[in-house]
């Protein structure tokens, strides 16, 4: 395996170099290969490797079966294995030899694809090597090349599905045919009645329970309906309705065998087809009717409790909620703002349920202990209130009217979660809720009266920050959801520190300066960007002198302590910021207030300037090896290189060497630098890629919002 990876890169430059030499020019018309010296000399060996590769091609993906916190098995998908990375240079190798010479890559499938209907060659290997080989170069063909080629590959697929007998045949078969035709949405937008043959035949393979075939239709299902979702609200030639409309009539039937979470996909992957209908009116008559099941589902569930409210208590019942919330969850994803006439439908019995178990996991819990949070009942119990919370979320995200959110949920919402939050051991605390509460000031911003902001910061803030501050290690969620709410509301919200009692706000710097001082980057980092989003929100207020007296110069002394310390080189970035930033408001004079003690400093020519230099000395005391020479000469380079970011970051570099802090090793100060590097040449390379026609998948993000009409 190792010989091949090594000899596969060698390949994989060598096809890059040939392509180079006559790149694509035009997108849309490249039929015309040009033969250069070098591809000629080249060209049996390329034919030689084409065979290779596609016999050897690796596994588009993996996918495994773990085990969540709610003890849900739920699929997770591997982007970053060795033999994900494996495929990707074989795609990209094969997609080089694709536009190298086009009609043999084609006769080489072609010959290999009629060896399998013959069966001189047949395997299920082989048959996979080669539909992954097949979907790969999926855009790499001028679009009529790749009709002509796709007609006779899927035509030749359905014959071999049809021919094989055994179960297990027909279901490898299926599942490479959906594969094939999930890679080319290009070819499905061209062809409309291809196109519903190809869902048709999808909804025929959710009922095939060999393993993996329907998790493979629901999948194919869903990256079609993404790319393809205009063509099924739109009535095409020949049909008597929108086949979204069709699909919603039968969708009892299609998905009867499916499990939960491809059942979850089906409603994504439908709500993707209403998102894109034009008519509002229309798109709320689909949503109910799309709906209907889980609504059904759910308004049998709230009936039975109203008369026997024991019901909710029920394991399977409790599963049944968490099942009707992750689809509404899926389907708000997809439909977007639109989702709001659904949620209207299940918003109140859905919050009154969320209390419901919230009380009675504090209950279990008071009596059972800490450990009552890993019983069965409770762990179903918070998976509805997690899904709850989920929706709740997601519906925030993607909401466009948003004074309607502010008058009709916003209070009810707040009402449900904030107390259960507050009230609730630790470990029955859910990150959720605090990822919620960042989403709804991100989103709402100053919709959100004062009133209701400090509500929202007195039931989650004090009691989050005992949680995770008593080591580096525990709640590692809630940390991380602990800061990017304390940021969102510093960033829409600030006047609310501005009218919060001193102790109160006191805290929050603390939280701040602790942020910064921990050991994760991403807490470290998050904790030095909200300073510095402080401190700009200060200078503009009228508290600013009485800001910078109490804190300005324990925040210096902390933000020194990062800078000199060994655990947060790859801040340094955000670190020079931060200090640029204060020495400048001291030096212009921003800064009116005195910074010391006038009890202790009684010297009438004292000012601001004079002190910040004595102090910042002062604290330079502690490193032995620095001459009082090289410490005036930094406290100088502080006031007068602060202007200049760039110079004033070298500035705090060569002091970090004098020091001999570092070591030899001073790379991550160089951090900011290489990132900016890394990124230049990244942004180069995906240009790169998306010139070369296929070389790109078609459900790559950078081509997520492609029409490919």
């Amino acid at each position: 395996t190792e010989l091949f990876k090594t000899t596969l890169e060698y390949w994989n430059t060598l096809t890059c170099s040939l392509y180079n030499e006559a790149p694509v020019e035009d997108l849309h018309s490249f039929a015309d290969v040009v033969q250069t010296p070098r591809r000629q000399l080249y060209s049996l060996i390329l034919s030689q490797l084409r065979s290779v590769l596609i016999s050897n091609m690796a596994k588009p993906e993996e996918v495994l079966i773990v085990e969540d916190e709610n003890g849900e098995l739920v699929r997770e998908r591997l982007t970053h294995s060795p033999n994900v990375a494996l495929y990707k240079t074989m795609r990209e190798t094969l997609v080089y030899l694709t536009h190298l010479n086009y009609d043999n890559t084609q006769k080489i499938m072609l010959e290999k694809l009629a060896a399998q209907t013959d069966g001189t060659e047949w395997s299920w290997r082989n048959l996979n090597t080669l539909c992954w080989a097949i979907g790969s170069i999926a855009g790499a063909q001028t679009e009529e090349m790749e009709k002509r080629f796709l007609v006779i590959v899927i035509k030749d697929l359905l014959g071999l599905c049809e021919n094989k007998r055994g179960k297990d045949n027909k279901a490898v078969v299926a599942s490479n045919i959906m594969y094939v035709v999930g890679q080319y949405p290009r070819f499905l937008r061209a062809h409309w009645k291809f196109l519903k043959t190809v869902v048709n035949k999808l909804f025929e393979f959710m009922h095939e329970i060999h393993p993996g075939v329907q998790d493979m239709a629901c999948d194919t299902f869903l990256k079609i309906s993404r790319k393809c979702k205009d063509k099924f609200v739109t009535l095409q030639m020949g049909e008597q309705m929108p086949f979204v409309e069709d699909i919603i009539i039968n969708t009892g039937q299609i998905i009867s065998d499916l499990q939960e979470q491809q059942i979850q996909t089906f409603y994504e992957a439908v709500g993707y087809m209403i998102s894109a209908c034009a008519e509002p009116q229309l798109k709320d008559v689909l949503i109910s009717k799309f709906m209907d099941l889980p609504n059904q589902t759910w308004v049998e569930i709230i009936g039975k409790a109203k008369s026997q409210l024991e019901v909710l208590q029920e394991i399977n019942t409790i599963k049944k909620i968490a099942s009707v919330l992750k689809i509404n969850a899926r389907a708000c994803h997809s439909l977007g703002h639109a989702y709001i006439t659904q949620l209207g439908r299940i918003f109140i019995e859905m919050l009154h349920i969320y209390r419901l178990y919230s009380g009675e996991i504090s209950r279990i819990v008071a009596t059972g202990g800490p450990h009552a949070t890993k019983t069965p009942l409770v762990r179903a119990m918070r998976s509805v209130k997690k899904a709850t919370l989920g929706v709740l979320e997601k519906f925030i995200e993607k909401a466009q009217d948003l004074g309607v959110v502010v008058q009709n949920f916003l209070l009810p919402i707040l009402g449900a979660v904030l107390d259960d939050y507050r009230a609730g051991i630790p470990d029955a605390r859910d990150a959720e809720v605090l990822s919620l509460m960042a989403q709804i000031i991100n989103k709402l911003g100053n919709l959100i009266t004062p009133e209701n902001i400090m509500r929202i910061f007195e039931h989650t803030f004090a009691c989050t920050l005992e949680m995770i501050t008593k080591n580096f290690e525990d709640y590692p969620e809630h940390r991380v959801e602990f800061f990017n709410f304390l940021r969102a509301v510093n960033k829409h919200c600030f006047q609310v520190f501005m009218v919060m009692p001193e102790q109160s706000f006191k805290l929050i710097i603390d939280s701040i300066v602790w942020a910064f001082k921990h050991t994760m980057r991403n807490i470290a980092d998050t904790g030095l960007i909200i300073l510095l989003e402080l401190l700009e929100n200060m200078e503009k207020s009228n508290s600013s002198n009485q800001f910078y007296q109490k804190y300005f110069l324990n925040l210096l002394q902390d933000l020194f302590f990062v800078l000199t310390d060994t655990f947060h080189k790859h801040s340094f970035k955000l670190q020079a910021t931060l200090l640029k930033n204060m020495f400048h408001a001291v030096e212009s004079g921003k800064i009116t207030a005195p910074l010391w003690d006038a009890s202790k400093i009684t010297d009438a020519n004292m000012n601001n300037q004079i002190f910040l230099r004595q102090h910042v000395a002062n604290l330079l005391s502690i490193f032995k090896n620095l001459s009082t020479h090289q410490a005036n000469e930094f406290v100088l380079g502080l006031f007068d290189l602060n202007k200049d970011l760039p110079t004033f970051k070298n500035h705090l570099r060569d002091f970090l060497i004098k020091i001999k802090e570092f070591g030899e090793d001073n790379t991550q100060l160089f951090l900011e630098e290489q990132e900016v590097a890394d990124a230049k040449q990244k942004e180069e390379k995906m240009k790169r890629e998306l010139s070369i026609p296929g070389l790109v998948s078609p459900y790559d993000p950078r081509r997520e919002n492609e029409m490919l009409d």
